[in-house]
């Protein structure tokens, strides 16, 4: 469980990151007194549970829980706040709950317990890759449509980086494996990279991609995907890899023998 705290107040914040402490020691806990860089944490990591204090500089409380759940649909909104007022705009935005400061662990252990969306009934990750086989991947159970073919296969190129940054350059070279005119490329790649963001802010997934100046990695931790599961589970996973893998990338080939490899291990290992 993940659990996000946001306050420009610091004695608040502290106050909570005592509660919290104490009603979930497991769980995994960020504490921001700065609105932006919380959202920027948010934008890498998936959050279960949001503090939020409504008013704050730069950004507001209101404002920063509609990006968290653009970010993940199924996060659990509480609002901590003096201002009550605020109470009706929360509950439009579906918040769990609207705490008045300063509250208690006992008001925040009510809250912990009758969450909109408990841990129990988590949902799956909206964004399936698969990846044995032909790629393709699904958002809500259904294959994502992009304008360019090959915008789709930067995401195949990402998810066989399993999360690293990847360059520019290396997805040029995956895309063409011919030489030509290397700014007509690279002004065709800005085009894809256009067109990855369109696609994936239309079905508000910008946390997907992890983008830093010149490349570009899958955020992981967002995605279900058979390879990734596969790689961390090994023969406990509901995957198996049977030698094919992105077949209709021709770079893919590149990769097949340290799958085979690893399932060879597997096997000995059953």
């Amino acid at each position: 469980m993940r659990v996000l705290a946001v306050d420009d107040d610091k004695a608040s914040i502290k106050a909570l990151q005592g509660f919290l402490s104490s009603l979930m020691p497991d769980a995994e806990c960020f504490y921001y007194d700065e609105p932006l860089s919380a959202l920027a944490k948010a934008r890498d990591t998936e959050i279960d549970i949001a503090f939020l204090d409504v008013k704050m500089p730069e950004l507001s409380g209101l404002d920063l829980a509609q990006y968290l759940v653009e970010l993940n649909p199924f996060v659990n909104l509480i609002f901590f706040s003096e201002h009550t007022e605020y109470a009706y705009d929360a509950m439009k935005l579906h918040a769990s709950g609207f705490l008045k400061k300063p509250g208690s662990e006992s008001d925040i252990k009510n809250e912990l317990d009758s969450l909109r969306f408990p841990s129990s009934m988590k949902r799956y990750k909206r964004v399936f890759a698969q990846t044995f086989g032909d790629f393709e991947l699904f958002v809500d159970g259904k294959p994502v449509e992009f304008k360019y073919k090959k915008t789709k296969e930067i995401v195949a190129i990402l998810i066989n980086n399993k999360g690293a940054q990847t360059t520019n350059g290396e997805i040029i070279s995956s895309l063409w494996e011919d030489d030509g005119d290397p700014e007509k490329k690279l002004s065709y790649l800005r085009n894809l990279r256009q067109d990855l963001q369109n696609t994936l802010s239309g079905l508000k997934l910008d946390g997907i991609i992890l983008k830093q100046r010149g490349s570009m990695a899958i955020a992981k931790d967002k995605i279900e995907c058979d390879l990734f599961d596969w790689l961390e589970k090994k023969n406990d996973s509901k995957y198996r890899y049977a030698g094919d893998y992105m077949n209709q990338y021709s770079w893919s080939e590149y990769y097949l023998a340290q799958l085979d490899e690893i399932s060879y291990s597997l096997e000995d290992e059953e």
